[in-house]
Protein backbone atom coordinates (compact mmCIF):
# COMPACT_ATOMS: atom_id res chain seq x y z
CA UNK A 1 0.00 0.00 0.00
CA UNK A 2 1.11 3.63 -0.47
CA UNK A 3 0.05 6.81 1.75
CA UNK A 4 -3.33 8.11 0.10
CA UNK A 5 -5.27 11.16 1.08
CA UNK A 6 -9.04 10.08 0.63
CA UNK A 7 -12.54 11.91 1.07
CA UNK A 8 -15.94 10.92 2.09
CA UNK A 9 -19.11 13.33 0.84
CA UNK A 10 -22.39 12.81 1.76
CA UNK A 11 -25.04 14.61 -0.04
CA UNK A 12 -29.10 14.71 -0.03
CA UNK A 13 -29.84 13.97 -3.47
CA UNK A 14 -32.67 14.69 -5.84
CA UNK A 15 -34.89 11.84 -6.87
CA UNK A 16 -34.23 10.56 -10.56
CA UNK A 17 -32.70 14.08 -11.15
CA UNK A 18 -29.08 13.15 -12.35
CA UNK A 19 -28.36 16.73 -13.80
CA UNK A 20 -29.11 18.39 -10.31
CA UNK A 21 -27.27 15.88 -8.78
CA UNK A 22 -24.10 15.39 -10.96
CA UNK A 23 -23.63 19.17 -10.26
CA UNK A 24 -23.40 18.35 -6.26
CA UNK A 25 -20.62 15.93 -7.33
CA UNK A 26 -18.84 18.44 -9.16
CA UNK A 27 -19.21 20.90 -6.73
CA UNK A 28 -17.77 18.69 -3.64
CA UNK A 29 -15.20 16.71 -5.86
CA UNK A 30 -13.82 20.60 -6.46
CA UNK A 31 -13.89 20.71 -2.98
CA UNK A 32 -12.24 17.36 -2.55
CA UNK A 33 -9.58 18.23 -4.87
CA UNK A 34 -8.59 21.69 -2.36
CA UNK A 35 -8.28 19.69 0.31
CA UNK A 36 -5.72 17.61 -1.44
CA UNK A 37 -7.67 14.44 -1.81
CA UNK A 38 -6.55 11.52 -4.32
CA UNK A 39 -9.66 9.91 -3.64
CA UNK A 40 -13.44 11.04 -2.89
CA UNK A 41 -16.33 8.73 -2.69
CA UNK A 42 -19.91 9.65 -2.95
CA UNK A 43 -22.93 7.15 -1.78
CA UNK A 44 -24.57 4.99 -3.74
CA UNK A 45 -27.24 5.54 -6.25
CA UNK A 46 -26.81 8.80 -5.44
CA UNK A 47 -26.44 10.17 -9.50
CA UNK A 48 -30.15 8.36 -10.00
CA UNK A 49 -31.38 8.83 -6.33
CA UNK A 50 -32.14 6.16 -4.39
CA UNK A 51 -35.39 4.79 -2.14
CA UNK A 52 -38.26 6.70 -4.90
CA UNK A 53 -37.12 3.57 -7.10
CA UNK A 54 -38.79 0.62 -5.10
CA UNK A 55 -41.69 1.96 -6.98
CA UNK A 56 -40.70 2.57 -10.51
CA UNK A 57 -41.92 0.26 -13.16
CA UNK A 58 -39.16 -1.21 -15.66
CA UNK A 59 -39.54 1.50 -18.21
CA UNK A 60 -38.83 4.39 -15.48
CA UNK A 61 -36.02 2.99 -14.03
CA UNK A 62 -34.58 1.77 -17.96
CA UNK A 63 -35.18 6.43 -18.64
CA UNK A 64 -32.73 6.56 -15.71
CA UNK A 65 -30.01 3.53 -16.65
CA UNK A 66 -26.86 4.39 -18.52
CA UNK A 67 -24.53 1.70 -20.06
CA UNK A 68 -20.76 1.75 -18.73
CA UNK A 69 -18.30 3.20 -19.71
CA UNK A 70 -20.03 5.17 -22.59
CA UNK A 71 -22.95 6.46 -20.75
CA UNK A 72 -23.06 10.00 -19.92
CA UNK A 73 -22.45 9.75 -15.84
CA UNK A 74 -19.35 7.27 -16.27
CA UNK A 75 -17.58 9.78 -19.36
CA UNK A 76 -18.55 13.19 -16.69
CA UNK A 77 -17.09 11.33 -13.91
CA UNK A 78 -13.92 10.71 -16.29
CA UNK A 79 -13.82 14.23 -17.34
CA UNK A 80 -14.34 15.31 -13.56
CA UNK A 81 -11.16 13.01 -12.78
CA UNK A 82 -8.68 14.35 -15.43
CA UNK A 83 -9.94 17.74 -14.24
CA UNK A 84 -8.99 17.66 -10.79
CA UNK A 85 -6.41 14.54 -10.41
CA UNK A 86 -8.89 12.74 -8.31
CA UNK A 87 -10.49 9.77 -8.15
CA UNK A 88 -13.77 9.92 -8.02
CA UNK A 89 -16.60 6.88 -7.15
CA UNK A 90 -20.34 7.74 -7.22
CA UNK A 91 -23.24 5.00 -7.98
CA UNK A 92 -26.63 5.10 -10.88
CA UNK A 93 -28.25 2.39 -12.34
CA UNK A 94 -26.26 0.15 -15.41
CA UNK A 95 -27.50 -1.40 -18.20
CA UNK A 96 -25.81 -3.60 -19.84
CA UNK A 97 -25.60 -4.99 -23.45
CA UNK A 98 -28.38 -7.67 -22.59
CA UNK A 99 -30.81 -5.34 -21.20
CA UNK A 100 -30.28 -6.37 -17.24
CA UNK A 101 -29.93 -3.78 -14.68
CA UNK A 102 -28.03 -3.14 -11.67
CA UNK A 103 -27.56 -0.88 -8.53
CA UNK A 104 -23.72 0.22 -10.04
CA UNK A 105 -20.95 2.18 -8.80
CA UNK A 106 -17.98 3.50 -10.38
CA UNK A 107 -14.56 4.56 -9.86
CA UNK A 108 -13.10 7.15 -12.92
CA UNK A 109 -9.72 7.76 -12.27
CA UNK A 110 -7.50 10.68 -13.75
CA UNK A 111 -4.84 8.66 -16.09
CA UNK A 112 -8.70 7.52 -17.94
CA UNK A 113 -9.42 4.01 -15.99
CA UNK A 114 -12.73 3.08 -14.49
CA UNK A 115 -13.86 0.32 -12.17
CA UNK A 116 -17.11 -0.35 -12.07
CA UNK A 117 -19.16 -2.60 -9.57
CA UNK A 118 -22.41 -4.51 -9.15
CA UNK A 119 -24.10 -4.60 -6.05
CA UNK A 120 -23.96 -8.63 -5.22
CA UNK A 121 -27.36 -7.91 -2.61
CA UNK A 122 -29.44 -5.88 -4.82
CA UNK A 123 -33.20 -5.48 -3.22
CA UNK A 124 -34.27 -2.14 -4.16
CA UNK A 125 -36.64 -3.03 -6.79
CA UNK A 126 -37.46 -6.51 -9.05
CA UNK A 127 -36.15 -5.18 -12.03
CA UNK A 128 -32.61 -4.70 -10.79
CA UNK A 129 -30.37 -7.71 -10.79
CA UNK A 130 -27.51 -8.71 -8.46
CA UNK A 131 -23.80 -8.60 -9.31
CA UNK A 132 -22.04 -12.03 -9.41
CA UNK A 133 -18.17 -11.02 -8.76
CA UNK A 134 -16.20 -8.98 -6.62
CA UNK A 135 -14.23 -5.64 -8.11
CA UNK A 136 -10.44 -5.07 -7.28
CA UNK A 137 -8.60 -2.44 -8.93
CA UNK A 138 -5.54 -0.57 -8.41
CA UNK A 139 -5.59 3.31 -7.72
CA UNK A 140 -3.42 5.69 -9.61
CA UNK A 141 -1.20 5.38 -6.96
CA UNK A 142 -0.49 1.87 -6.40
CA UNK A 143 -3.05 1.55 -4.03
CA UNK A 144 -5.86 -1.73 -4.32
CA UNK A 145 -9.07 -0.86 -3.58
CA UNK A 146 -12.41 -2.96 -3.60
CA UNK A 147 -15.68 -1.60 -3.35
CA UNK A 148 -18.84 -2.78 -1.57
CA UNK A 149 -22.44 -1.37 -1.95
CA UNK A 150 -24.14 -1.24 1.35
CA UNK A 151 -25.46 -4.11 2.32
CA UNK A 152 -22.70 -5.77 -0.06
CA UNK A 153 -20.68 -4.56 3.44
CA UNK A 154 -22.81 -6.06 6.01
CA UNK A 155 -22.15 -9.86 5.06
CA UNK A 156 -18.65 -10.23 6.67
CA UNK A 157 -17.68 -12.68 4.11
CA UNK A 158 -17.97 -9.99 1.19
CA UNK A 159 -15.31 -8.06 2.92
CA UNK A 160 -13.34 -10.87 3.91
CA UNK A 161 -13.27 -11.88 0.30
CA UNK A 162 -11.73 -8.48 -0.76
CA UNK A 163 -9.26 -8.27 1.95
CA UNK A 164 -7.89 -12.09 0.75
CA UNK A 165 -7.52 -10.92 -2.83
CA UNK A 166 -5.47 -8.33 -1.83
CA UNK A 167 -7.65 -5.10 -0.83
CA UNK A 168 -5.98 -2.59 0.80
CA UNK A 169 -9.01 -0.09 1.40
CA UNK A 170 -12.51 -0.95 0.98
CA UNK A 171 -14.91 2.09 -0.98
CA UNK A 172 -17.84 1.66 1.02
CA UNK A 173 -21.03 4.08 -0.36
CA UNK A 174 -24.24 3.34 1.44
CA UNK A 175 -27.77 4.57 1.68
CA UNK A 176 -28.78 3.83 4.90
CA UNK A 177 -29.39 4.65 8.57
CA UNK A 178 -33.45 5.78 9.47
CA UNK A 179 -34.64 2.89 7.84
CA UNK A 180 -37.57 0.78 9.18
CA UNK A 181 -36.83 -2.72 10.35
CA UNK A 182 -37.54 -5.83 11.55
CA UNK A 183 -35.03 -6.13 14.19
CA UNK A 184 -35.82 -4.40 17.18
CA UNK A 185 -32.28 -3.14 18.06
CA UNK A 186 -31.38 -2.36 14.48
CA UNK A 187 -31.47 1.29 13.33
CA UNK A 188 -35.75 2.44 13.01
CA UNK A 189 -37.34 4.89 11.33
CA UNK A 190 -36.97 8.91 11.96
CA UNK A 191 -39.85 11.64 11.86
CA UNK A 192 -39.16 13.42 8.62
CA UNK A 193 -40.81 16.25 10.24
CA UNK A 194 -37.06 16.36 12.40
CA UNK A 195 -35.61 16.74 9.01
CA UNK A 196 -37.52 19.22 7.54
CA UNK A 197 -37.52 21.26 10.48
CA UNK A 198 -33.63 20.97 10.87
CA UNK A 199 -32.59 24.43 10.99
CA UNK A 200 -34.69 25.77 13.51
CA UNK A 201 -34.12 22.51 15.70
CA UNK A 202 -30.66 21.33 14.88
CA UNK A 203 -30.12 19.14 18.06
CA UNK A 204 -33.52 16.90 17.61
CA UNK A 205 -31.93 15.65 14.02
CA UNK A 206 -28.52 15.33 15.23
CA UNK A 207 -29.46 13.35 18.00
CA UNK A 208 -31.33 10.96 15.98
CA UNK A 209 -28.17 10.80 13.52
CA UNK A 210 -25.87 10.22 16.89
CA UNK A 211 -28.13 7.58 18.19
CA UNK A 212 -28.88 3.74 17.24
CA UNK A 213 -30.50 4.65 14.48
CA UNK A 214 -27.26 6.31 12.76
CA UNK A 215 -24.05 6.60 14.12
CA UNK A 216 -24.29 3.83 17.09
CA UNK A 217 -25.53 1.21 14.74
CA UNK A 218 -22.90 1.96 12.40
CA UNK A 219 -20.22 1.32 15.06
CA UNK A 220 -21.62 -2.07 16.06
CA UNK A 221 -20.14 -3.53 12.85
CA UNK A 222 -18.33 -0.80 10.67
CA UNK A 223 -15.44 -0.91 12.67
CA UNK A 224 -15.06 -4.40 12.97
CA UNK A 225 -14.95 -5.27 9.35
CA UNK A 226 -12.04 -2.64 9.03
CA UNK A 227 -9.98 -4.31 11.84
CA UNK A 228 -10.62 -7.66 11.29
CA UNK A 229 -9.47 -7.30 7.77
CA UNK A 230 -7.09 -5.19 8.15
CA UNK A 231 -8.14 -2.56 6.01
CA UNK A 232 -8.97 0.98 5.68
CA UNK A 233 -13.09 1.79 5.31
CA UNK A 234 -14.22 4.66 3.42
CA UNK A 235 -18.15 5.22 4.26
CA UNK A 236 -20.13 7.25 2.20
CA UNK A 237 -23.90 7.83 3.23
CA UNK A 238 -26.26 9.95 1.54
CA UNK A 239 -27.92 12.30 4.24
CA UNK A 240 -31.46 13.93 5.12
CA UNK A 241 -34.94 13.02 3.07
CA UNK A 242 -34.98 9.95 0.73
CA UNK A 243 -38.49 9.66 -0.14
CA UNK A 244 -40.45 8.49 3.26
CA UNK A 245 -37.69 7.86 5.23
CA UNK A 246 -34.01 9.99 6.16
CA UNK A 247 -30.99 8.73 5.87
CA UNK A 248 -28.39 9.59 8.35
CA UNK A 249 -25.49 10.64 6.65
CA UNK A 250 -22.24 9.78 9.24
CA UNK A 251 -20.11 9.71 6.60
CA UNK A 252 -16.46 8.44 7.91
CA UNK A 253 -13.70 7.05 7.60
CA UNK A 254 -12.13 4.19 8.97
CA UNK A 255 -8.27 2.74 10.25
CA UNK A 256 -7.31 -0.85 9.51
CA UNK A 257 -7.28 -0.84 13.95
CA UNK A 258 -11.40 -0.19 13.22
CA UNK A 259 -10.58 3.87 14.93
CA UNK A 260 -11.84 6.41 13.39
CA UNK A 261 -9.98 9.13 11.27
CA UNK A 262 -12.62 11.13 10.31
CA UNK A 263 -16.36 11.45 10.52
CA UNK A 264 -19.43 13.98 10.72
CA UNK A 265 -22.97 13.62 12.21
CA UNK A 266 -23.65 16.96 10.28
CA UNK A 267 -27.47 17.18 9.50
CA UNK A 268 -26.46 18.62 6.03
CA UNK A 269 -24.43 17.78 3.19
CA UNK A 270 -20.80 17.59 4.63
CA UNK A 271 -17.10 16.05 3.76
CA UNK A 272 -14.52 14.34 5.62
CA UNK A 273 -10.92 13.63 4.77
CA UNK A 274 -8.10 11.79 6.39
CA UNK A 275 -4.61 10.43 5.45
CA UNK A 276 -4.31 6.62 4.97
CA UNK A 277 -1.11 5.79 6.00
CA UNK A 278 0.80 2.33 5.00
CA UNK A 279 2.80 2.17 7.77
CA UNK A 280 -0.51 2.04 10.07
CA UNK A 281 -1.32 -1.37 7.84
CA UNK A 282 1.78 -3.10 7.78
CA UNK A 283 1.69 -5.21 11.13
CA UNK A 284 -1.70 -4.33 12.24
CA UNK A 285 -4.39 -7.12 14.13
CA UNK A 286 -6.09 -8.25 11.00
CA UNK A 287 -3.21 -8.25 8.73
CA UNK A 288 -1.63 -10.89 10.83
CA UNK A 289 -4.66 -12.86 11.74
CA UNK A 290 -5.66 -12.98 8.00
CA UNK A 291 -1.62 -15.31 7.58
CA UNK A 292 -2.88 -17.49 10.48
CA UNK A 293 -5.89 -18.03 8.82
CA UNK A 294 -6.59 -21.94 8.50
CA UNK A 295 -8.65 -22.68 5.01
CA UNK A 296 -9.15 -26.20 5.24
CA UNK A 297 -11.15 -25.49 7.92
CA UNK A 298 -13.28 -23.24 6.13
CA UNK A 299 -15.76 -25.76 3.80
CA UNK A 300 -18.78 -25.13 5.93
CA UNK A 301 -18.44 -20.72 4.89
CA UNK A 302 -19.42 -21.77 0.88
CA UNK A 303 -22.10 -24.74 1.66
CA UNK A 304 -25.31 -23.86 1.70
CA UNK A 305 -27.36 -24.13 4.50
CA UNK A 306 -30.96 -24.91 3.50
CA UNK A 307 -31.55 -21.18 5.14
CA UNK A 308 -30.13 -18.90 2.71
CA UNK A 309 -33.33 -16.41 0.93
CA UNK A 310 -33.66 -14.09 -1.66
CA UNK A 311 -32.60 -10.92 -0.20
CA UNK A 312 -35.61 -9.36 -1.81
CA UNK A 313 -38.18 -11.61 -0.31
CA UNK A 314 -36.80 -11.08 3.69
CA UNK A 315 -35.71 -7.21 3.05
CA UNK A 316 -38.46 -6.10 5.02
CA UNK A 317 -40.38 -9.47 6.01
CA UNK A 318 -41.49 -9.35 9.97
CA UNK A 319 -40.86 -12.47 10.40
CA UNK A 320 -37.70 -14.57 11.29
CA UNK A 321 -36.40 -16.56 8.09
CA UNK A 322 -35.28 -19.03 10.56
CA UNK A 323 -37.97 -19.51 12.57
CA UNK A 324 -40.38 -19.92 9.84
CA UNK A 325 -38.21 -22.19 7.96
CA UNK A 326 -39.19 -25.87 6.86
CA UNK A 327 -35.97 -27.28 9.26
Amino acid sequence: MNDLRAASVQFQHVPGDKAANLASVREWTAKAAVAGAELVVFPEMCLTGYWHLRDLPRAELEALAEPVPNGESTQALLALAAEHSVSVGAGFIEQDEAGELFNSYVVAMPDGRIACHRKLHAFINEHISSGDRYTLFDLPNGTKAGILICYDCNLGENVRINALQGAEVLIAPHQTGGCATPSPRCMGAIDVALWENRESDPDAIEAEFRGPKGREWLLKWLPARAHDNGIYLIFSNGVGRDDNEVRTGNSMILDPYGDLLAETWKADDDMVVADLKAETRAMCTGVRWIRSRRPDLYEAVSTPTGREQDIRTVRFSKEDPDATSSE
